[in-house]
């Protein structure tokens, strides 16, 4: 039973290699029944072996993603994005295949027009592996500044238009520069926040710029300074201690099972965090002892699926990230697809259940596949208003 719960709860992944696998051979299926491969037994012997080295690497860079290997494998940006490249190759095979499957399922009237067919198939195709060009040249890096309103009952009027700087998920490895994370924290310090938060996963595995991704954050400028909590590649990195210990030392306060109060003007902010709480919970196990009374309280959580927990507790504001807004989305019947949507239900946006409220942001870094699409980084100014 316990080997059959521990496959069942990876069998999203295992699926979605799975899928990855097969668009391989697809591929290669596709191209032995055109031009020369078709005549020449070499060139048909060579495409089979290509096509085993393309699901050999797709299957070396899922592997490579998963955290057990972290420790295993060298550290290195060669390596790093050798196993990025092998996802994003993955991914976009399988998008092309998908639209080859469709677009061979279309009538084809005029039968003098094949030329025009074949280069409009070819170009459907190759769509996905532009697509996923754009996603890691350009979207990976447009930061933007999303602007939040969350209405919360009661609000003090001290706390009415408080503004909060919320970032998470910086992944600070070769998949984002300092310099790209400096930019993000421009940003944020543009809108002069009363209070910074930071939602875990500083880094994505050991061997990643722990120390760097601390002096950046310490950049932040807000009136009651920087809290936060960790992530679970703080937990994969093994760095929780050191990501805490050396925060403080920084100026950032990361909460672990604890809560800490601001006072503004004659009003009360309780901001409590908790280390990462893994899927499938049990979630927040007694945090609501953290709750103060007459104060607004915002609990941090790296892991948006706690909300369920903490709105029963009587959290007003739940921050969290983790699902990097589901980082590759595909668009399909007005529906927005993507690998987040098979863990949670709290992917990217602001999701209220009675009194209590939750925000979970797309963060700022990339794991996996070093690409955004449809999900670009974002920093998140929350403000406070009275309902």
């Amino acid at each position: 039973m316990h080997l059959l719960g521990r496959l069942w709860r990876h069998l999203p992944e295992s699926l979605g290699l799975a899928a990855l696998i097969w668009a391989q051979f697809q591929f290669s299926r596709w191209l032995l029944e055109h031009g020369q491969a078709r005549r020449s037994p070499a060139a048909r012997r060579l495409l089979r072996a290509l096509t085993l080295l393309l699901a050999a690497w797709v299957v070396f860079g899922a592997a490579g993603s998963l955290p057990r290997f972290y420790r295993v494998l060298p550290w290195s940006p060669l390596l790093y994005w050798t196993r990025g490249a092998a996802l994003a190759w993955g991914v976009a095979s399988l998008g092309a295949f998908v639209i080859l499957a469709l677009w061979r399922r279309v009538p084809r009237f005029n039968t003098g027009r094949r030329g025009f067919i074949r280069a409009a198939g070819a170009a459907a195709v190759a769509a996905p592996f532009a697509v996923m060009g754009f996603g890691i040249l350009i979207q990976r890096k447009d930061f933007r500044l999303r602007e939040v309103r969350v209405l919360i009952a009661n609000l003090p009027k001290d706390l009415d238009g408080l503004r909060i700087a919320h970032l998470s998920d910086v992944h600070l490895s070769p998949f984002l520069s300092e310099p790209e994370l400096a930019r993000a924290i421009a940003l944020a310090n543009e809108r002069q926040p009363h209070l910074a938060v930071v939602t875990g996963d500083l880094i994505t595995s050991p061997g990643d710029p722990l120390d760097a991704c601390l002096r950046q954050l310490s950049r932040l400028r807000a009136e009651a300074g920087t809290v936060g909590c960790l992530g679970n590649h703080e937990i994969y990195a093994r760095v929780e201690n050191e990501a805490a210990r050396k925060g403080a030392r920084a100026g950032i306060r990361f909460l672990r099972q604890e809560a800490r109060r601001f006072r503004f003007g004659n009003a009360t902010l309780n901001a409590a965090g908790v280390d990462y709480q893994r899927m499938g919970g049990p979630y927040l196990g007694g945090a609501e002892q953290w709750i103060a009374s007459g104060a607004v309280n915002i609990l941090l959580s790296h892991n948006p699926d706690v909300f369920d927990v903490a709105a029963r507790q009587g959290w007003d504001l739940t921050l969290a990230g983790h699902t990097h807004g589901g980082q590759v989305n595909v668009e399909i019947l007005h529906q927005s697809l993507n690998a987040a949507r098979f863990f949670t239900p709290y992917i990217y946006g602001l999701y209220r259940q009675g009194p209590s409220s939750i925000w979970v942001t797309r963060g700022i870094g990339t794991v996996g596949v070093p690409a955004r699409l449809g999900a670009p980084p974002e920093v998140a100014l929350i403000r406070l208003c009275a309902i």
